[in-house]
Order: structure tokens, then sequence, then C-alpha cells
């Protein structure tokens, strides 16, 4: 959907899966592209669709959560590359910092430092100049979004402390000091693992965040600081490795190569030498049925994030999937995150693996009546394993659950009882259906993915 302001247009690109958005920028035919994703036909179709010359591409910082476009846009339209001051970027590009800025049509982009998330952050103010002298909006990255701000641990250099302090600075000394009525556009909305607390919304105003933002609304720097660093989730390891991409900016899509389609047999010695199998259809299709030691992730939800979160960026991948569609799909979801290493696909899917006569698995999976009839037969010989997170869990969880967030649940196995039967849940049956899968190739048989989750388990016990 495109804003119009004057004679300035901004286009609002929204990548679900990534909860990631980026904008096109345009005034007099010239356009400037801001944080791109990686699959950067998007913003040259828009462009030649309106007949525009993409002059900028403007990263507000180097991404953690995402690989960019930046280099492949910049390739392919001549366009420049501006990054905040000490990005450490390898490739030619101009680094901007305070008072810096360039102007295209009746539009002018001027560059505010913003360290706190990342140490090269900057956030865009745009000035109209048929509509008004001020800026009319900020393009604010990861420093300041909908209802919260960016997460500030992603520096080798700095704790995070020191980074949400500089972030502190940035915020109050800068961008609040903007018109209250000047709208914002984040780089990433509800989902993102860049904060905790974002809102739904696509833009807001300073006025807004001023009055309603979480984080705002701490009293003087120390306590923000806490409010920021305190019970703060973990760190994705492959965060660092996305930046280092950024920094050194990543290859064009069209030179990762497809996957090839193999059978049963080269999937049983590819998995001997290491490959994970990846099915990425809906939990209940691989609950019925899936290849022995595939991970289950499905193509809905945050799939690409819980796929590096989880398999990391290296390892090797043989799709399972619905359809070629599907197939293509994951592979360039893949890629957005930096996944580049997908190998192969198992030949017609799951049905090609039944059709060979190869033995399969299976996941029970228990419904919300079931698991309490189950509970009150059995209460002694069954353990309850909640995958949320602990902001999550702090709204509510059952009784005597473990707990171990889905990311960390690789590495705390050790700490579940497998001589009872483990009953799976998180917040609707996502996340923990991937965590079956993970219990299932660590050698856990006894256990139940609950249908529906904890929100099913809440209404059915508060309807009772």
């Amino acid at each position: 959907m495109a804003k119009i302001m004057a004679s300035v247009q901004i286009e609002h690109f929204y990548l679900g899966c990534l909860a990631h958005a980026s904008y096109l920028v345009e005034s007099n035919g010239v356009a400037a592209v801001i944080d791109p994703q990686r699959d950067v036909d998007i913003y040259l179709d828009a462009a030649k669709q309106k007949n525009l010359k993409i002059e900028h591409i403007i990263e507000t910082h180097l991404h953690a959560d995402f690989v960019s476009g930046h280099h492949e846009l910049a390739e392919r339209t001549g366009a420049s590359i501006y990054l905040g001051e000490g990005s450490g970027a390898t490739f030619p590009h101009t680094a901007v910092k305070d008072g810096n800025s360039i102007q295209f049509g009746q539009c002018r982009f001027d560059f505010l430092q913003t360290p706190g998330h990342t140490l090269e952050s900057i956030c865009i103010a745009m000035t109209d100049f048929n509509d008004h002298a001020r800026p009319r909006a900020v393009f604010t990255g990861d420093t300041l979004f909908v209802g919260d701000v960016g997460r500030p641990d992603l520096s080798r250099d700095h704790t995070p402390q020191e980074l949400a302090a500089m972030l502190y600075r940035s915020l109050h000394d800068k961008l609040l000091k903007l018109p209250d009525e000047t709208e914002i556009f984040p780089a990433h909305g509800a989902g993102s693992l860049c904060g905790r607390q974002m809102g739904s919304e696509r833009s807001s105003t300073i006025g807004n965040e001023r009055r309603f933002n979480y984080a705002l609304q701490a009293r003087s720097c120390d306590e923000f600081v806490r409010l920021l660093t305190d019970g703060m989730p973990s760190r994705p390891e492959y965060f660092i490795r996305d930046v280092e991409m950024n920094r050194q900016g990543a290859t064009a899509l069209d030179s990762i190569p497809p996957p090839v389609p193999v059978r049963a047999p080269d999937v049983f010695r590819l998995q001997s030498e290491g490959a994970i199998v990846l099915d990425t259809r809906p939990a209940m299709e691989f609950a019925v049925a899936h290849v022995p030691g595939s991970v289950h992730i499905g193509l809905s939800g945050q799939y690409a994030s819980w796929a590096a979160r989880i398999l990391g960026l290296d390892k090797r991948i043989i799709l399972v999937g619905e359809d070629a569609d599907h197939l293509r799909e994951s592979q360039l979801r893949l890629a957005r995150v930096g996944i580049e290493n997908v190998q192969a696909y198992l030949e017609d899917g799951i049905a090609g693996w039944i059709t060979g006569g190869y033995e399969l698995d299976y996941i029970p999976q228990i419904s919300v009546q079931e698991f309490t009839d189950l509970l009150g037969q059995e209460k002694d010989n069954m353990a309850i394993l909640d995958v949320r997170e602990q902001a999550e869990v702090n709204g509510g969880a059952m009784e005597n659950s473990v707990r171990i967030p889905l990311g960390q649940l690789q590495d705390r196995t050790a700490e579940l009882d497998r001589s009872k039967l483990l009953v799976v849940h998180c917040k609707s049956g996502y996340r923990s259906s991937i965590a079956t899968s993970i219990l299932r190739r660590a050698g856990f048989r006894d256990i139940a993915n609950l249908t529906g989750g904890f929100e099913a388990w809440q209404a059915v016990s508060h309807g009772a």
C-alpha cells in the first residue's frame, strides 16, 4: 500500500515471515530503497512499473536477523549504498554521520547517528519540501519500533548495558526531539527477534511512542538499561553470522544452486554424512507420517528464523515439501536468513517414500480433553514440557510444567525425564511440533504434542 505525502511517495513492503519492513521512497522519478530484503525483484518491479530510477540504497544498520539485498540491488541498478559510519562494510558504500544528507526531487534525507541497537545504527529524517520544512517522517530501523526499542546485545566489544545506555541517549537526544506528529517507519513489526513487545501496527508517530511505548516510560538512563537488559532473551547464534554476511554483501540469489531430487537410499546416505531432513509440511501431516530423523518446521509462521536458530546456517539440508512451489518458497525463505546449503529434496515427497516401502515415523497428538483425562489418571507417569518464551510463561502456565524455551531445547534435553510420557505444548501448536521432532531425533519415544497448545487448554479450563 502506498502512502502519499505531498510530492513524496512511500511504498511499504512487509515480509511477514520475518516481520521485516522495507521502503521505497520516490520523488520526481527518483527512488531510494531503505533496508531491502534479499530478494530484490520486488523493488525493481515497482520501479519499472512507476518508471523510477533507483539511485539510493540505505541500510539503517547491518542487520542480524536477515540477509539484506543491498549488494545485489546496487549491482543491478548502479545505485549508491549508504551505511552509518563505522560499519566496517567491505563493499563500496558511503559512510554517513550526523549532518550528512541526500536530496532527490522534492525529498531530503537527513541522517541521524543513533547507536544502541548496533554501533553503526542510523535513522533517516525525511523532509518533503512541498509539504513542510520540518521532518514529516523518520525511518527508525531497529532503534525505535511501534511499542518497543531495539535489543542492545549485538556487539562483540560492548556489553548490553553499554549499548542500552547509548540507545537511551539516541532516543532522547535525537528521535524524541522530533515533532510529535512525525510519523515513524521501523524496520520490523510484531514477531521479530529484534525486540520483545512490538505492536502489530506498521507505523506510528513520535508522539504516540512517547506516550505509550513501555521503554520510553523509563525515568532515567539507569532505569532504561535495567528495563532492557534484565531477563533479555538470549541472542540467536546465527545473528553474528548474518551481520558478517551483510558487512561483506551477500551474493545474488540466482547464484545459489537449486536442490536436486533424491530418493530414499540417497536420503539415508546424506543423513549418515550429517545432512538434515527438514520437513516443511503442516504439523498434522508431519505428525501422521515423516522420514525418521526429520526436523519439522512448518513453512507457515516464523519458518526461516526457527530454521536458522535450530539448524544453524551451515547444515546440509534435504527438504520435504508438498509440491514444487512449496519447495521453491522453502529455499527462498532459508536464503533470506543465510541458509544456502539446501542440497536436495525428497523426490515425490512422502508419497514417494511410502511407495518405496520405507519405514515411517509419527508423533502422537493429544487433544486438550484427552490430556485432561490422562492427567487425572496418569499424573505420576506424565511430564509437561512448555516451550514458550519466559515472557509468555509469566502470563500464565500449567502447574508443575517444565519450562524450556524452544530455542534452548536441543541443549537441555538432559533435564527431561525419559521414563515418563512427555506432553509438549507452546502457545498454539507451531513450536511444539518443532519441539517434538527435536525430541524424537534425540531418542525420546514416549512423547505427544498437545494440539491447540496453551490457548486451547486455557479455553477449556476457563470454560469448565
